[in-house]
């Protein structure tokens, strides 16, 4: 290319920049693509969707869509529910089904109001399935598509749907005794989202019952109300009771539950269970309490007894995924594990009175993913991270083994859904350049359809500012990744003051190579700002290896890589190192405490958004898979506290907390004030009073300009 030509191209690209509007506070999260779940239909012809209210259904052959039903005009006709007096502390990542496709595929089940409603798709003609006054929770279609399971309370119900006949089957659950309703640390910490079951030949349901009597109660207050009102929360804390678990199996048809031998269920937890295909057995997923030993257990539904099919250990931690998989035909199945310090795919075939295993991936990358299986043809399809840790992309394997093949191309994040019946899948796309986008494909690859262009709204009208991805390597040679975003209007010879961003927990991979749009960091690299991000060791991604550092120890190792990535950001020549900031969420806010007080000179000033404090404070599960019993690690647990080192603090800090925290309780921040105070050091705080961990609505808009001028005011 000539330089005339490349020079017009810079002329125009910078042209067309000039036009676009600046990113604003008030911008933050305008025009967003709003992307919505989509459902396939059991034969894999249909998508289904909720847009603007309306139900939806997509049809792949034609490429055509058409609206079916009001949703809202379902809900007028609901009866309304009352409201328990006691407040729900429900987990957010608690999943219920709004919409689910008749086996048929010509009906659709669907919640709304609070009761639930057998639509027809070819005219929208909707029937009312329940009239009550108590919630339907949780509402599960069997799989022959003639009745539905739900919750009322803590109770289990199946009504069939022809004869409206309702059967109760449970009757002892309470306040402390859930049947089919996980706790709150389970969907938190596990990524249980739900707790009962279907049997495939729609006969029996299998459940958990969780008793949280041994649970500790956390006293939350709502103080908005004219007089504070007391809102307990089961939370247990480290080194204190989870809830008793067990696993019972009822019929269809009620009757009693056949209760499942997975032993004392103290100090062991419950992580998955499904249904084999020949409904007689249930595999069943037992953690130790320490979470470095992973049972999977064979439960035979009528007798209850089990049996051991394998045994998962490690020095550090065993990360329990959803890659597994029971075939219908044989005895075999898929198997995720990190047992050799990636996560990787494992089929496993009985021979004789054992076990052949077979790998069916390997490398230095991780499966982070299984898409699914195609029996029939014998395709595994996965998602993992071998052409970079900053993507996702999907490939596929022969269930007998051989060199995977890879399906997406296009550099970025992909998102994969995967057909019924395997002959296409759906894929959820985007890049640091890109905004989400959905295509249809064939199995093969080949792209079909643009099923959704998502919006380019914000791409198209502001300038947002380019994402760089970084590689620097530590003083004892480990590979970090990091982000870049540098100012608007940029000059090399200037000297800018930057924000590090910081999560840096497990599981938690922040530099990735997908859209983010208009975000609070686009605003202040407007505002002169440069914006960096490493992920530390400890991160997820690049393999067990890389997150185990942290084990026993949270924040020594995360604060040294954060400190290699100052001395990087000073190599570059334009960072002011005396006017870098530090700011960070949840793990993030506990990050940014941290390495306020453990290099008190590495940073001017810092925002610290919910942190936790003191982890001695926060949740069993989680805390103790990394830092062990309190009982049993004193040392680290002091260690890694930023309390006792408060007096160290020399840089200006704003905490931000909401009152009603149900994650990382507000008892953190108080904890830290009363310490900084203590020590004689200043500090501002702000409270806000919403029951979730993050801020939202008006309030975030007020924070985010808060933040804004707190870096404006202590890094100019």
């Amino acid at each position: 290319m000539g330089k005339k030509r490349w020079s017009l191209m810079l002329l125009l690209a910078a042209a067309a920049a000039a036009q676009k509007k600046p990113v604003t506070l008030s911008d933050i999260g305008a025009a967003r693509p709003a992307l919505e779940a989509a459902f396939w239909s059991p034969d894999g012809k249909r998508l289904a969707y909720e847009r603007n209210g309306e139900l939806w259904v997509y049809e792949i052959a034609r490429g055509s869509r058409r609206s079916v039903i009001s949703l809202p005009g379902l809900e007028a006709k609901a009866v309304p529910f009352v409201k328990p007096t006691e407040f729900d502390w429900q987990n957010r990542r608690v999943r219920e089904a709004r919409l689910q496709w008749s086996p048929q595929g010509d009906r659709m089940l669907v919640a709304a109001g609070g009761d639930l409603f057998w639509v027809r798709l070819a005219d929208g003609a909707a029937e009312a399935l329940t009239a009550s006054s108590e919630q339907e929770r949780d509402p599960k279609l069997s799989p022959d598509g003639e009745a539905v399971a739900f919750r009322r309370g803590p109770d289990l119900y199946v009504l069939e749907i022809a004869s409206r006949k309702l059967t109760r089957l449970t009757a002892d659950g309470s306040a402390t005794l859930r049947n089919g309703q996980p706790d709150w640390v389970y969907p938190e910490e596990l990524n249980l989202g739900t707790a009962f079951w279907w049997s495939p030949d729609s006969r029996l349901i299998a459940y958990l019952q969780f008793d949280l009597s041994p649970t500790p109660l956390f006293p939350q207050v709502d103080w908005l109300e004219p007089r504070a009102r007391f809102e307990p929360q089961r939370y247990p804390k480290a080194g204190q009771p989870n809830a008793d678990v067990r696993v019972g199996v009822t019929a269809r048809h009620g009757g009693p539950t056949r209760w499942m031998d997975t032993g004392d269920p103290r100090d062991r937890l419950l992580a998955r269970a499904d249904w084999m295909p020949d409904s007689r057995r249930l595999a069943l997923q037992r953690l130790n309490r320490l979470q470095n030993r992973l049972d999977l257990l064979e439960a035979d539904a009528a007798t209850g007894q089990t049996s051991l099919l394998l045994t998962e250990e490690d020095p550090y931690w065993i990360n329990v995924g959803d890659d597994r998989h029971f075939f219908r035909h044989g005895a075999r199945f898929l198997w995720g594990s990190e047992r050799d310090g990636f996560r990787h795919l494992y089929l496993y075939e009985r021979k004789g009175s054992g076990w052949k295993t077979k790998q069916l991936t390997r490398g230095s990358w991780e499966v982070t993913e299984l898409a699914g299986v195609d029996e029939e043809r014998g395709w595994i399809y996965y998602v993992s991270t071998e052409a970079s840790p900053l993507e996702r992309h999907l490939y596929r394997v022969r269930a007998e083994g051989g060199a995977p093949e890879r399906l997406t191309r296009t550099p970025g994040t992909h998102a994969i859904s995967l057909a019924p019946d395997r002959l296409h899948y759906l894929d959820t796309y985007s890049s640091v350049t890109t905004p989400a986008r959905r295509t249809l494909h064939e199995a093969a690859g080949r792209e079909i359809a643009v099923y959704d262009e998502g919006s380019r709204a914000a791409a198209d009208a502001f300038e947002i500012l380019p994402t760089e991805f970084v590689s620097l390597k530590t003083s004892d040679g480990v590979l970090l990744h990091a982000r870049l975003i540098k100012p608007a209007r940029f000059d090399q010879k200037k000297k800018y003051p930057a924000v590090v961003q910081v999560y840096g927990g497990p599981h938690g991979q922040a530099v990735r190579n997908t859209w983010a749009g208009l975000t609070w960091e686009q605003a202040m690299a407007h505002r002169g700002f440069v914006i960096w991000q490493v992920d530390n060791r400890g991160t997820n991604g690049r393999g067990h290896a890389f997150e185990t550092p942290v084990f026993r120890k949270l924040g020594a190792q995360e604060l040294k890589d954060q400190l290699e990535g100052l001395r990087y950001l000073k190599s570059l020549g334009f960072v002011d190192l005396d006017r870098v900031g530090i700011n960070g969420w949840s793990y993030g806010g506990y990050l940014t405490l941290y390495s306020l007080v453990h290099a008190p000179d590495a940073f001017r000033a810092g925002i610290a958004g919910a942190p936790v404090t003191d982890w001695r404070n926060y949740d069993t599960i989680y805390t103790e898979r990394y830092m062990g019993l309190p009982e049993e690690n004193q040392a680290g647990y002091e260690a890694s506290s930023p309390l006792g080192k408060a007096a160290n603090l020399k840089a200006r800090l704003l905490i931000l907390h909401n009152l009603g925290d149900d994650n990382v309780h507000f008892q953190h921040a108080l904890q830290m004030a009363d310490a900084l105070q203590r020590a004689g050091k200043l500090f501002t705080m702000m409270i806000y009073p919403q029951k979730t961990h993050h801020v939202a609505g008006p309030a975030q808009k007020q924070m985010h300009e808060l933040m804004a001028r707190f870096f404006e005011e202590h890094l100019r």
